[in-house]
């Protein structure tokens, strides 16, 4: 218990964490905090391209084989059961109709590339190394859960309020769930560290490595400000069955990722960050995806859940909780 408290207070005082809570408790004092959206947009695609890029090269030392062959299978079965679960929680745990229910529940399987990004940072800081490869597993975990809600909001019937567009747009919806910038980004610069290896890691270390601690600090003050900003819009539509499962379900999709990640063989510190990947809930490749498939879901309950309630808990508590529990089962 005390090697739990501890890695929770150096979490909780990590500067990224601190700059965090500094946006949320702004704004929901009133603070007008907010950075322009091209600001924002262009710190998110530095954190991915840093990220996918390392991951590339770390794949690149390691060589490819069964075991990441093996990640990736149970990363995108994980992203693919957890919206099922999650979907059989809300129907006891919340009045929501099916498309509500639905759309939250494939924020929960898919994956939230920031707390993956937090995750690496806390492991760092416990000590702990884990599998380059992670990366992919998480770009994988991206598209599973989109397909699942699409099938559990049509599988009672059509959608009141439905136009057709989720059904007839099949191919205009995998385009955008596929070439969500988040997606190209993470991917793409995966593919790139691995073709370029170590070598190319040299080359634009200066960019990718020094500056990438100050600029996930710059971007979790933003995304507390954006948070502490949904919590104000939303909170009225939050019952407590929704807030509850909101604080329930990223324990539930970490205990699923913890058996996974054993069954698999990873290190102590890659069954920690897959549980952090089982345990997020997306805000970004989601949330743009629904807009073309399920337009009448309300982006006031599922943001105000991913986005206010289960991304600041996974920040402050959930993240050292997963890597304690993923130390005790290792």
């Amino acid at each position: 218990m005390q090697d739990v408290l501890a890695l929770a207070t150096a979490n909780l005082l990590s500067p990224a964490v601190l700059f965090f809570a500094l946006g949320f408790l702004g704004t929901m004092a009133g603070s007008q905090l907010t950075l322009p959206e091209a600001v924002a947009k262009t710190l998110s695609i530095y954190l991915m391209l840093a990220i996918g890029f390392k991951g590339g090269v770390a794949v690149a030392e390691h060589g490819l084989g069964i075991d990441i062959a093996l990640a990736l299978i149970a990363g995108a079965v994980l992203s693919a059961s957890i919206p099922l679960v999650a979907f059989g929680l809300l129907t006891v745990m919340a009045r929501l109709d099916r498309v509500d229910r639905a759309a939250v529940a494939a924020h929960y399987g898919s994956i939230s590339i920031v707390t993956f990004v937090a995750g690496s940072e806390a492991l760092r800081l416990a000590g702990l190394s884990f599998e380059g490869y992670l990366v992919a597993v998480a770009a994988v975990m991206e598209t599973p859960a989109i397909l699942v809600a699409l099938y559990l909001a049509h599988s009672g019937g059509s959608p009141s309020g439905a136009s057709g567009k989720a059904g007839s747009g099949g191919d205009s919806l995998m385009s955008e769930v596929m070439l969500n910038s988040s997606v190209v980004v993470l991917t793409g610069s995966f593919v790139i560290g691995y073709l370029s290896g170590p070598k190319g890691l040299a080359d634009i270390g200066p960019f990718i490595v020094d500056p990438f601690k100050g600029v996930l600090c710059l971007f979790l003050l933003d995304m507390g400000a954006v948070a502490g900003r949904g919590i104000r819009a939303g909170w009225k539509h939050m019952s407590p069955g929704l807030v509850a499962f909101g604080l329930i379900m990223p324990y539930v999709g970490a205990a699923l990722a913890l058996g996974a990640g054993l069954a698999i063989g990873l290190s102590t510190g890659g069954v920690a960050l897959m549980m952090v990947l089982g345990a997020s809930a997306s805000y970004i490749a989601v949330p743009a995806a629904l807009r073309l498939a399920l337009p009448q879901a309300r982006p006031s309950i599922y943001l105000t859940l991913s986005l206010g309630i289960t991304f600041p808990m996974n920040l402050t508590i959930g993240i050292p909780a997963y890597i304690a529990l993923a130390q005790m089962a290792a």
